[in-house]
């Protein structure tokens, strides 16, 4: 995967600031800070986010095709402008039955605040 910050102050248009590449997932980061991250991934069709867990919450935006994302070994299909938010210390796969285009937001201050 390929992480690489966008520009800031310049307008982007999100779907284009990535392509897909052959059998593989890329990935930029948009906003990458140690409290969190924004980051835009491309699957190329058939391609696997392996098994992963995240010590926080992360929301995920389908913005073009479609995905499978399988929390808790629970899949769930998401097409573009579906949202989910996938649970901190919870196991996830991204699949891709077809190339497609995510957004994945990860905030990782305010856990300490969070009583509920």
């Amino acid at each position: 995967m390929q992480d690489t910050e966008i520009g800031k102050s310049k307008k982007h248009i999100l779907i284009e600031l990535i392509d897909y590449s052959s059998n593989s997932v890329t990935s930029k980061i948009i906003i990458g800070k140690t409290t969190g991250s924004v980051s835009i991934l491309a699957f190329d069709s058939k391609k696997i986010l392996p098994e992963t867990v995240s010590a926080f919450d992360m929301f995920v935006q389908i913005i073009e095709g479609d995905a499978e994302i399988l929390i808790d070994k629970h899949s769930i299909l998401l097409n573009t402008g579906e949202i989910i938010i996938v649970p901190a210390h919870t196991s996830y796969i991204i699949k891709a039955n077809k190339k497609f285009k995510m957004i994945s937001t990860v905030i990782k201050s305010g856990y300490e605040e969070n009583t509920l």
